[in-house]
């Protein structure tokens, strides 16, 4: 079993793992295609310290061989319970974020509603019956979310981009805005082409007063053996009348965490990838030091940690990254916001977003902390 799964989590992560209302678009800073544009039509990551080498043999011995600690919670992890009623009814002056699971964000921004990396199947896989499986439900089933004004997505990986979920999204107006490449998955799942924004890297698109930039990553894309690299992968700057939001997608520490901080920042909020993360893939994924290090070089006031919790994608404890990034921020004096999965965070409320919510202990341990 361990090896059918180690070959599935090979197919999920993609050929890397074989070396390792009304709109406008802007043209990106330079009609030129930037560096990150392969000869070969793709697109690559080109950090003079990026390295892809994870041989695939030692790997999968791992996978197969390692023993885990903790990899998934013993017990049911409390979520908030959310409901249509409930998300059409938050205040539309106000600008909200609420937390779905795993990279999934729900947003309400300038009165209008937007899901992030929208993931609702039980599994980040290509298969129904094997794959990770999510360790909790989603705090609002697919069938019962209210009409969806824009979604955004980070790139094409199974955990980031879920055929159901498209295809579910696919019959209602929704906007969708996606990097280079990405837009051919959706259009194949029935989305209509008018519906569907590519963007490069700098490019931005309007959606009624929010305006949404692709920005770099350091990562890869495919969703499996043989697409390696066709598909760009992103991250978005998203700024509403009120407030500017970061969401980092899935990305190993480099430089243009500050570039992208010196161009936009400063940023109410920054959602920065913290999880996941592996000395066998150490420049795709970033550690919880390398995770504040970014939220610091985005110029963020308050950081938001994700890309945990909800399905086993590497080799640490499945709470690990939120328990060292708590520890992190606390020494480093940083605001740091860990909403249950379905708890909602208003941005303009500076005591909410400072709140540490220890939701991934146990009852035990919860008890112990507040006694401490």
């Amino acid at each position: 079993m361990k090896s059918l799964i180690a070959i599935t989590l090979t197919l999920i992560f993609g050929g890397a793992m074989l070396t390792m209302t009304t709109s406008s678009i802007e043209p990106s800073i330079t009609n030129a295609k930037g560096a990150h544009h392969s000869g070969k039509g793709g697109y690559i990551n080109t950090a003079a310290d990026f390295t892809e080498e994870t041989a695939i043999l030692p790997l999968l011995m791992r996978y197969a061989t390692e023993k885990r600690i903790d990899a998934k919670p013993e017990q049911m992890q409390p979520i908030v319970e959310l409901t249509s009623k409930l998300l059409m009814e938050l205040p539309s002056d106000e600008d909200r974020v609420i937390r779905l699971g795993h990279s999934s964000i729900f947003m309400q921004l300038d009165g209008k509603r937007w899901l992030i990396d929208p993931v609702f199947s039980d599994r980040a896989s290509p298969f129904s019956f094997i794959g990770p499986k999510r360790f909790h439900p989603t705090p609002i089933s697919l069938e019962d979310l209210p009409e969806i004004d824009g979604v955004l997505i980070s790139h094409d990986h199974y955990d980031h981009l879920d055929k159901a979920t498209i295809k579910h999204l696919a019959s209602t107006s929704t906007q969708f805005i996606v990097p280079l490449g990405v837009d051919k998955h959706l259009l194949r799942w029935g989305v209509a082409a008018n519906k569907v924004q590519s963007l490069d890297w700098w490019e931005s698109f309007n959606l009624g007063s929010t305006k949404i930039t692709a920005t770099p990553t350091q990562h890869f894309s495919g969703r499996g053996i043989f697409d390696k690299n066709e598909t760009l992968w992103a991250s978005y700057v998203i700024e509403s009348q009120q407030n500017k939001i970061y969401f980092s997608g899935d990305s190993g520490y480099f430089a243009g965490f500050k570039e992208i901080g010196d161009r936009f920042g400063p940023f109410t909020l920054t959602m920065v990838e913290t999880g996941a993360y592996d000395t066998d893939w150490p420049t795709i994924h970033m550690t919880p030091e390398q995770s504040l290090q970014a939220h610091i070089d985005l110029r963020g006031e308050t950081m938001m940690p994700i890309h945990n919790g909800t399905f086993d994608l590497a080799f640490h404890s499945w709470y690990e990254p939120l328990e060292r990034i708590v520890k992190l921020a606390n020494d480093a004096d940083v605001k740091l916001a860990t909403p249950m999965m379905g708890q909602g965070l208003t941005l303009k409320n500076s005591n909410q977003l400072s709140a540490t919510e220890y939701w991934w202990r146990t009852e035990t341990q919860r008890e112990m902390a507040l006694a401490l």
